[in-house]
């Protein structure tokens, strides 16, 4: 697997599923056009961009661009990388017929044309994990009471809304978010001030 240091924002969840298969990396969606009406994801993909970096990997047909440009909008382009697929016309295996324009989206590219659409955009491709101890782990979660207590979920939702994440977040979403924006000590100090 190859790690990226960035997050990375694709369209959907197969275009998420296909990344997972080849990279190390924290993967976001935008829902397609769904990220249009999310201001909490936005708000939460802007404060990825802002302490980690985010690489925007949308499809390369019409309807991926207008999403690229919505992030590109919203966020600093300081913040931003983007990833391109070449235009390659066919269909995806789990589809009946070829999308709109007939191209390939993220889901159908190779493992190599992945790396290497992220190697052109400058992604920081890591050779070493992160320090042991470094990471909000899940047992940083129980012991926070975020998780496996009787009011954990009520303390979850707290955090989120907080941190000013998406309410419906799942609780790996949400640590991974974590682990991309706080140490476990801010995490701590954070949890103390709810």
């Amino acid at each position: 697997m190859v790690k990226i240091k960035e997050a990375i924002v694709v369209e959907g969840r197969y275009d998420k599923n296909t990344l997972s298969q080849i990279l190390d990396a924290t993967i976001f969606e935008t829902s397609g056009f769904g990220i249009f009406k999310d201001k909490q994801r936005m708000a939460m993909l802007r404060r990825m961009a802002e302490k980690r970096g985010l690489i925007v990997f949308t499809d390369s047909d019409g309807a991926g661009f207008v999403i690229r440009n919505h992030i590109k909008s919203a966020i600093p382009a300081r913040y931003l990388k983007h990833a391109y697929i070449p235009d390659i016309f066919g269909k995806e295996r789990r589809k009946a017929a070829p999308g709109k324009e007939g191209k390939l989206g993220v889901e159908g590219m190779r493992p190599e044309v992945i790396i290497d659409a992220l190697r052109r955009c400058g992604a920081t491709i890591e050779g070493a994990d992160v320090p042991a101890g470094h990471e909000i782990s899940k047992q940083d979660l129980m012991e926070l009471g975020l998780s496996g207590g009787a009011d954990s979920s009520a303390k979850r939702a707290a955090l989120l809304k907080k941190l000013d994440f998406p309410e419906h977040m799942s609780a790996n979403a949400m640590l991974q978010a974590l682990n991309l924006l706080y140490t476990p000590e801010e995490l701590r100090h954070i949890i103390e001030e709810l």
